[in-house]
């Protein structure tokens, strides 16, 4: 029997809800999902395995114009994933006319892989629209396979599940069959702490925080964690803590019932705040967080 295999890289502008249909395709909560834009930084793959198949899927940051280090650094994600795609999808929503990067929309239209192109949150828009929007795309992306979709009603999910292993190539595994992603554990105790500062913090309080777990020990019925929460400013320590540790203590608690659920065992979660100075500036601090990608 033939194996197919090979990455599935989804790009496009912010919030289009590219962490929700990885999600829906690969069957896990991998990737955070907030209504904030920028909420992925980082290059996410979730693995889907089956006898003859694998798909790796690859969730990355929303395509913006750089304004400082760090987002240069989620820019290097978004090429590298142009680079060594099987599969792209690119994905819109509806009312969506352009890519914020025409560099990276020239790539798609002479791309040589096979392009597939989403127009996601159809739930939010009428027929008309939805066929008006179709026919501008497909003109737009003529060499691209256009699907509509909802990714968080999960409509049209299975058969773009199914047009996407049709167009697999053949090749072996890339990575164990039983692995679901690439990230280690500390990855994901960060990501859902980020996403619960993400959800409860305004303006730019969730964009300067970085999550660091400087403490992870998995035993038979418990996982005990030490995390710091790095910020710019000693005022944003302040904001984060909240009146007498309410604000943190809640990040803690609903962190600590999702990670629950993910590692399927109890859950004892210490957090800290560390004030970094300009640390999403600064090419040293962003390597030692994982975003150097060169």
């Amino acid at each position: 029997m033939t194996h197919k295999a090979g990455f599935v890289n989804i790009i496009g502008n912010p919030n289009v809800g590219k962490s929700t249909l990885m999600n829906a395709l690969v069957g896990e909560k991998l990737s955070i999902i907030t209504s904030k834009a920028q909420t992925t930084r980082h290059r996410i793959l979730g693995i889907v395995n089956r006898d003859d198949y694998q798909i790796v899927f690859s969730d990355t940051p929303g395509i913006i114009k750089p304004a400082y280090e760090l987002q240069s650094s989620m820019m290097d994600f978004v090429k590298s994933a142009l680079d060594d795609a099987d599969i792209l999808i690119y994905m819109v929503e509806v009312g969506e006319k352009e890519l914020k990067n025409e560099g990276f929309f020239k790539k798609i239209i002479s791309s040589e892989i096979p392009v597939i192109l989403l127009l996601n949150k159809i739930d939010k828009s009428t027929q008309d629209e939805v066929e008006e929007k179709v026919n501008y795309w497909k003109e737009k992306v003529p060499n691209a396979y256009v699907y509509v979709i909802s990714a968080l009603e999960g409509f049209n999910i299975g058969s773009l599940s199914e047009k996407i292993v049709e167009l697999l190539p053949e090749a072996p595994p890339y990575y164990p069959k039983d692995q679901l992603t690439d990230k280690p554990e500390r990855f994901f105790v960060n990501e859902k702490i980020r996403e619960k500062i993400l959800i409860h913090y305004k303006k730019e309080i969730p964009y300067s925080v970085e999550v660091e777990t400087e403490e992870f020990s998995e035993e038979e019925h418990i996982v005990r964690i030490r995390s710091v929460i790095m910020v710019e400013r000693e005022t944003q320590k302040g904001i984060i803590i909240g009146h007498k540790g309410s604000a943190i203590k809640r990040v803690g608690a609903e962190a600590r019932k999702d990670l629950e659920k993910f590692f399927e065992k109890k859950v004892y979660i210490e957090l800290y705040v560390k004030v970094n100075k300009n640390w999403r500036s600064d090419k040293t601090q962003l390597k030692r967080f994982g975003y150097n990608n060169k």
